[in-house]
Formats: C-alpha cells, structure tokens, sequence
C-alpha cells in the first residue's frame, strides 16, 4: 500500500501507473484470493464445538469494536453510509496480524490463545454477514423496501452457499478430486472466480462468494491441498490489491484526517483493552491474559482496506480511503509494539476486576520452538502450527 502512494499519480516523482483502474481485474482476483483463503481455513466445526462461551467472547468484541466504530462515524458527521463503512474498518481484527503476533510472540501455548482464536472464527461469521448488510447501503437503496430486498437477497445467497457447505460439500468435493496439482489449482480457482461473479451479478459483495466458496471446499477431503496451494496465488494477488489501493490515496487527503485517525486509534485501545478485560474475566484469567487478548487483537488490516475499496467503488465520502489508509498504518505498527510490552502493560490493571484470577499465580507460557522459515509462508507468515491450531482453537485443545 505504500508502494502505491509513493508511486501512485497523487505522488510527484516516479509514477509507475497512471490509472489504478488499469490495474482493477488483478486487483478484484487478489480480493477474491484473500477472502477465498480466509473461508478454505475456516471450519464450520468451530463454530458448533466451541458452544456459548465462544459465541459471547467473539460477540462481545464485535459489539464493543463495531459498536464504537460505529458511534465514531456518526460523530464525524460523513453520512450514514460511511458511519457502517467505518464501523466495520475500525471493529474487525485482522487475521494475518493476529495469528502472525501469536507466533512470533511465542503464544501459541498460552492460556488465553485458544479464547484468541476463537474470537477471530466469529469474527469472520460476522464479517460475511456483514458484508451483507451493507450492499443495500453501499447500494443507496431508494427506500426501506428496497433496501430489505437488497439485504434478503444476498442473506439468501450466503445462506444457500452456507447449506451447500454443510451438506453437499462430498459432491462439490468430487468435482475438485483431482490428484493432479495443476489441474486442482485451476479447478479451485475457477470455481472461486465464478461464484465471486456470479455473486456481483445478482448484486451481492464478491467477497461473500469468494469466502463462501471457501468455505465450501474446506469442507472436502482436498482442503489441505487446496490450503497450500492457494497461499502464493493469495500473496501474488493481495499485493496488488494493497498497492492498486494505495495509487487511488493522494498523500494531500491524509494530513486531513488525522485528527479522526488519532480518535479512533485512541478509540481501538481503549475498546480492545476493555474486550479483553471482559473476555478475561468470562474465562477466569488474569491480568496478563486480558492484556494479551486485547492488545493481539488490536491489529487492523485487510478487512479494512476491503471495506474501504467498496465505499470507494460506491462513490462515498472520499476521506474514507485516506482515514482508513493511515488508520491501517497506526495499528498495524501499535499493534505489535504494545502486543509485545503487554506483560508490562497488564501491571496497569487493577487487580480487583479479576476475582476469579485473585491469588491465583498464572503459569508460565510453555516454550513454543520457533518456527522454521519454511513454515511461515502459512497465513501470511504464520506457521503451521496456527492452520493446525485454526481447526483445533474452538475446543481449546
């Protein structure tokens, strides 16, 4: 995304492409490539092992997060379509920086790791879903029956791609049995595109399609393939989706919103920190625990910039790009400098809204091994052991 400020037409000096719309084919692929691996790590098995107590930490965050993302917008007065655009960039996580500050930091035998994750799998549910909601905002529907017709048609779509993932993922796992790698990577890839266009012709957000599909195809015996083979496809691409984003940013608009920006930075802690503070307390940890979720999870990244594209494609306000441009910055360096200090931070909290934890000595992280630079192409970074502990997360084990 830097890359495309710098060079981008809004820069003066090296211009590299004139107009990012020349760019806008491989920059909707690198879209569909980085939902579609979001949906072919998901597991619907996580959502049902991992019972209430999942479902109220993930939605316990998202309430705080987007609530007050939400709140924001309305305060900076941009209009209520940009209030739910911003809502979403300010109030979901993001997966890449999450999962990747778990393994970096050494936590994947930690305690609150398994709450963790946990909240990242409701927090891609809720991401579908709320893609959904804002096509007949990001659509300006004309009226209210309009707008629900906009929003049941593409809850219709997400439910039926949601159905076929739970019981006709064998037939669609024939269709990609292949054991001919080559021949799978353009099946898959097909197979995502489709869907994702299928999706923009009935009105529906290609992210949806493309994260259903995934979805979908976690669900057959050729996931793992599907999982590796998708990984230099999903970096290829998204990195022209982050740079084409970056050329539409004129450097002039940002020095604009800063003010904003600041806000919600501010915002963001203090809302993940309280969220962790919460969550911590409905699991019975302690203070080092909260302070570990909250900051981990403050990291904000691709969801954002997603968000930010299609209020760009709808014709919004044209401060969204520029706030949530440098809003993405600002945590994404904040993130993993207080996610790094966060034993020293978790000293700050009192002690009293831990009751459970009181007297209670947490036992030390145990030793996790580095992992080997082959590893860390998973999940933009991450090791293996997250794609393992993605599937396993819900349970805790």
């Amino acid at each position: 995304m830097a890359a495309g400020i710098i060079t981008g037409p809004h820069t003066p000096g090296l211009v590299l492409v004139e107009n990012p719309a020349d760019l806008e084919v491989f920059a909707a692929v690198g879209l569909i490539m980085l939902l579609f691996h979001l949906g072919i790590e998901f597991s619907l098995d996580d959502l049902i092992n991992g019972g209430p107590r999942l479902l109220a930490t993930g939605g316990l965050y998202i309430l705080l997060n987007v609530g007050g993302g939400l709140t924001l917008g309305f305060t900076l007065g941009w209009g209520t379509p940009e209030a739910f655009v911003i809502a979403g960039a300010v109030g979901i996580s993001s997966t890449a920086i999450v999962t990747k500050l778990l393994v970096e930091l050494r936590r994947l035998a930690n305690r609150e790791t398994p709450m963790i994750l946990g909240v990242i799998v409701v927090e891609d549910v809720f991401l579908a879903l709320y893609l959904a909601l804002l096509q007949p905002i990001l659509g300006q529907a004309g009226g209210p029956a309009e707008a629900l017709l906009l929003f049941g048609r593409a809850f219709a779509f997400l439910t039926a791609l949601f159905l076929l993932a739970r019981f006709g993922a064998h037939w669609v796992g024939r269709l990609v049995g292949s054991e001919d790698d080559e021949l799978l990577t353009v099946l898959f890839v097909g197979i995502a595109v489709l869907v994702a266009g299928m999706a923009e012709e009935i009105g529906v957000s290609v992210a949806i399609g493309a994260f259903m599909v995934g979805l979908i195809l976690a669900e057959t015996k050729a996931a793992p393939r599907i999982e590796h083979l998708v990984l230099p496809l999903r970096d290829a691409f998204a990195a022209v989706f982050f740079f084409a984003f970056g050329l539409t940013i004129d450097p002039g608009d940002v020095a604009r919103v800063v003010s904003p920006v600041a806000a919600a930075a501010v915002l963001s802690i203090v809302l993940n920190v309280a969220a962790g503070i919460f969550a911590a307390r409905m699991h019975r940890f302690g203070q080092r625990e909260a302070a570990n979720a909250g900051l981990t999870l403050l990291g904000r990244g691709e969801f954002s910039l997603i968000l930010a594209t299609f209020a760009a494609a709808a014709g919004l306000d044209p401060r969204i790009g520029p706030f949530v441009a440098l809003y993405v910055f600002v945590l994404a360096v904040m993130s993993p400098l207080l996610a790094s200090s966060s034993d020293r931070l978790a000293r700050w909290l009192p002690n009293g809204l831990f009751p459970d934890a009181a007297g209670q000595t947490a036992a030390p992280p145990r030793a996790v091994p580095e992992a080997p630079p082959s590893a860390l192409g998973q999940r933009g970074g991450q090791g293996d052991s997250v794609g393992e502990g993605r599937k396993r997360r819900a349970d805790g084990s």
